[in-house]
């Protein structure tokens, strides 16, 4: 899902934001192809330049009217009569890696449930100095949602039963928001 300006950034379009030498949405389309996934990039008219940087690389996109992420996933899905569980995830988790999404698959696969939901301690988000927008508790702990998904496309139009899936992965607290996120998270990349 890469079709929002990023205002809150500050820094252009957000999913082109580079950490380390590259855009973070390449750090969210490598994990994918990593794990044996196909790529298709959900962008708008506020993103003209991520829209290019796509095409340049190869990655299908889908151009959504801009109206929310969700809207904007839903139409995606129901405009390509997508009818499979597939994955959304936010552009800018640059530290999410081939081998989360492959932990997720199998989570996925094993749960029984037409989705997903993947929640990170929000102990997690503090210890980095972000500052969590949502917290609910999820098997006893509170927990932030990661920005990664996984819903049955046949399904779209009713609320699903999720598996809600914390994972304590501390890199996954990284969803940059604000330069206090970025910041952070380069902190982070430097300690490991």
């Amino acid at each position: 899902m890469a079709g929002g300006i990023g205002s809150r950034l500050e820094m252009g379009e957000k999913p082109l934001v580079t950490v380390s030498g590259r855009p973070m949405l390449q750090y969210v389309a490598d994990a994918f192809t990593g794990a044996g996934h196909e790529v298709l990039v959900v962008v708008s008219d506020r993103v003209p330049m991520t829209k290019n940087w796509c095409r340049v690389r190869g990655y299908d996109i889908f151009n959504a009217s801009g109206a929310g992420y969700v809207e904007d996933m839903i139409e995606c899905i129901k405009e390509l009569q997508i009818i499979d569980p597939f994955f959304f995830c936010v552009s800018d988790l640059p530290a999410l890696s081939s081998e989360i999404i492959r932990e997720v698959t199998d989570k996925y696969k094993s749960s029984g449930k037409p989705a997903l939901s993947v929640w990170t301690p929000e102990d997690y988000y503090l210890n980095a100095g972000c500052v969590p927008s949502y917290v609910e508790i999820v098997d006893g702990c509170r927990a932030c949602p990661a920005g990664l998904n996984i819903l049955d496309a046949s399904l779209i139009d009713s609320v699903q039963d999720e598996f809600r899936l914390l994972l304590r992965r501390p890199e996954l607290a990284f969803n940059v928001n604000c330069k206090k996120d970025l910041g952070s998270f380069l902190n982070f990349i430097d300690r490991e």
